[in-house]
């Protein structure tokens, strides 16, 4: 089964399909994760993109019901150098290729994705079609055309629709869901938090009536700028509860502060990013998965003050205010896939909520 991958630009690059047998648009991304396809599959952040792996072989753990960040893939298709023909794992209960093709994912490999990563970190993430069957490249080209120019809400796909309840005798955190992460809600769980997990639309007043005692807003896909309704929500929220903001939470948490955001040229996605935490005056190797991020002006004037910032780039990955209850971070301070050295960060988030003196860890 033959594969294809057309870029916005005009560029083919052929190789094998595998998954499901079909054709999918979406925007084209690279992750340089080493390990842990399977949560960054999974993860509700890349709905709508097409994920490029840039580690040469991929597969050979397989998959497993418990590393799962989500029930579903709401990716729109995985693109491998390497498709690996063996997988073997303890904990494996089914092959890469078989799960895309329960989740409904089309997959294309071996082709150059150094060549791909390449393209995108010079011309920035592009829109994309993916096929595994039969299909001209005047057809690849109209679909292109037809969609290049759309940009979707992906938050209402993945947000859930009913409130769910997971009982602690700690904390009560309100999550608003704007595509959270099973590791984040486990990291709650591993505090003894009652969790009470909301739609993305949720009102103020429907939140307030849960009576939480802090607030996090979690990540998820997509421009923060097309979820209107977390906005709104966060001003509301501003003064009268704790708040913590991960990844969109972050940039949603900015933009009711007034602060504004941007789309980065490639964004950052993988498992060795850099930043530095000036409260603890140390620099973190941290998880990330993000297109846009918060823009580094006026934020003094607006009571904002910067906590972390990039190595790399030097982009803004963390903040709080001068004088509300609220804080964020770009990053995945939960790791999964990646390094959990942040995960004190959760930590501050209680003592917050539960009025201590915010605490550093070690």
């Amino acid at each position: 089964m033959d594969g294809i991958v057309y870029l916005e630009d005009g560029s083919i690059y052929k190789g094998k399909g595998f998954g499901k047998k079909g054709v999918s648009v979406g925007e084209i991304v690279f992750n340089t994760s080493a390990t842990g396809y399977q949560e960054i599959l999974t993860d509700p952040t890349n709905a709508g993109t097409i994920i490029t792996m840039t580690y040469p072989v991929i597969g050979g753990i397989g998959v497993n019901s418990i590393e799962n960040e989500s029930s579903n893939i709401y990716a729109k298709g995985f693109i491998v150098k390497g498709l690996s023909t063996i997988s073997s794992n303890y904990l494996m209960e089914k092959d890469l290729e078989d799960f895309l093709i329960e989740k409904g994912v089309v997959g294309v490999a071996g082709v150059d994705t150094r060549s791909i990563t390449r393209k995108i970190r010079s011309k920035g993430t592009m829109k994309c079609v993916i096929a595994n069957i039969d299909i001209s490249t005047d057809e690849l080209k109209k679909i292109i055309e037809e969609e290049k120019e759309k940009e979707e809400n992906f938050v209402k796909e993945v947000s859930t629709k009913k409130y769910v309840h997971i009982p602690g005798t700690g904390t009560k955190v309100a999550v608003v869901d704007f595509g959270v992460k099973n590791s984040i809600i486990k990291s709650l769980k591993d505090r003894d938090c009652d969790i009470t997990i909301v739609p993305y639309n949720t009102s103020y007043k429907e939140l307030r009536n849960l009576n939480p005692d802090g607030v996090l807003l979690s990540n998820g896909p997509g421009n923060p700028k097309l979820v209107p309704e977390g906005i709104e929500l966060t001003k509301h929220l501003l003064g009268k509860l704790p708040i913590f903001g991960i990844g969109l939470g972050h940039q949603i948490l900015a933009l009711a502060l007034g602060a504004d955001i941007y789309k980065m040229k490639c964004g950052h996605r993988g498992l060795n990013h850099g930043i530095y935490d000036f409260e603890r005056d140390k620099a973190y190797i941290t998880s990330q998965n993000h297109s846009y991020a918060v823009k580094d002006q006026d934020l003094d004037k607006l009571g904002i003050i910067v906590t972390h910032k990039n190595l790399n780039d030097g982009s803004v990955e963390g903040l709080k205010h001068k004088y509300y209850p609220v804080f964020s971070v770009q990053f995945s301070p939960e790791g999964a896939p990646g390094p959990t050295d942040m995960e004190y960060i959760f930590d501050k988030f209680i003592d917050i909520c539960v009025g201590k003196e915010v605490k550093y860890g070690a």
